[in-house]
C-alpha cells in the first residue's frame, strides 16, 4: 500500500490505503471530539470558528484555533520535506517510514496524555493530533497524486455528488458511456473512504469509552502495522529480485 507511487498504483492499492488510514483518522477525530470537544482534522470548521471569534473581537480564544490550523499545516510541511528527502535518496519505503514515525508520535501522545493532568493535556492532544493528521494527509496526497484524502470528507462528498451527476448524464445519453468504468472506480474510492471514516469514528468513540486515552496508543499500533506490512513487502521484493539476478 505504501510503496507504489502515482500512476504506478492501481485502484485496489488506493482503496486499501484510503480505507485503512481514513478509519484511523475518523477514529482519532471522533474520539478527540468526544473527549475534549474539538476536531483535530476539520480545518474548515476550525478556520470558520477562527473567523467568527476574530469578528467578535475574541482574539485570545481565536488564537487557539489558529494554533490548530498552523499545527496541521506544519505536519504537512514536515511530512513533505521528509518524503522529498527520502525520494531524492532513492528510499522506496519512505512513505511507510513516515507512517511509522506518525505511529510512534501518536503512541507517545497517548501515553503522555495518560500521564498528564486531564485539563493540562487538552491543548497538547488537540495540537498534536492536528500535526499528525496534517502529516498523514500529506503522505496519502503525495503517494496517490491527490486521488486519496483521508480526512477531507467535504471534498470527498463533493466528488461523490459529481460522480453521481456524471452517471446520470450517461444514463440520459448526454455523456460518453466509456467513462462509466472510471467514474465507478472513483465513486467506490470516495464512498468507501467516507464510510471508513464514519465507521472508524464509531469505533474510536467506543474504544475511548472502554480504554480511555489508551485508544490513541492502539491507533498508533494500527498505523505501525500498516507501515510494517509495506516495509516487509518491499524487503521481499528486493530479496526476490536479488535471487533472480
Amino acid at each position: 500500500m505504501l510503496i507504489a507511487q502515482g500512476d504506478a498504483r492501481d485502484s485496489r492499492l488506493d482503496r486499501n490505503l484510503a480505507f485503512a488510514l481514513a478509519a484511523v483518522a475518523g477514529g482519532l477525530n471522533a474520539a478527540t471530539f468526544h473527549e475534549v470537544g474539538f476536531f483535530s482534522a476539520n480545518m474548515t470548521g476550525n478556520v470558520s470558528a477562527l473567523s467568527s471569534l476574530l469578528a467578535m473581537g475574541q482574539w485570545r480564544q481565536g488564537l487557539g484555533y489558529l494554533t490548530i490550523v498552523l499545527s496541521f499545516i506544519t505536519g504537512s510541511l514536515v511530512s513533505t520535506l521528509a518524503i522529498s528527502s527520502g525520494l531524492r535518496r532513492g528510499i522506496d519505503t519512505i512513505y511507510a517510514r513516515v507512517i511509522l514515525i506518525e505511529a510512534a508520535l501518536l503512541a507517545a501522545l497517548g501515553l503522555a496524555r495518560m500521564a498528564l493532568d486531564r485539563s493540562a493535556g487538552v491543548p497538547m492532544l488537540i495540537v498534536g493530533l492536528a500535526f499528525l493528521m496534517g502529516q498523514q494527509n500529506a503522505i496519502v496526497t503525495h503517494i496517490s497524486n491527490a486521488r486519496v484524502r483521508t480526512t477531507h470528507v467535504s471534498g470527498m462528498a463533493t466528488d461523490i455528488g459529481i460522480g453521481l451527476a456524471r452517471l446520470l448524464d450517461i444514463l440520459r445519453g448526454k455523456a460518453d458511456p466509456a467513462e462509466h468504468g472510471e467514474i465507478m472506480t472513483r465513486l467506490n474510492l470516495h464512498t468507501g473512504t467516507v464510510l471508513s471514516f464514519l465507521l472508524g469514528g464509531i469505533a474510536g468513540v467506543l474504544a475511548w469509552r472502554i480504554v480511555g486515552d489508551l485508544c490513541f496508543v492502539l491507533a498508533g499500533l494500527v498505523l505501525a502495522a500498516v507501515a510494517a506490512t509495506s516495509v516487509q513487502r518491499a524487503a521481499q521484493i528486493i530479496s526476490r529480485n536479488d535471487q533472480l539476478d
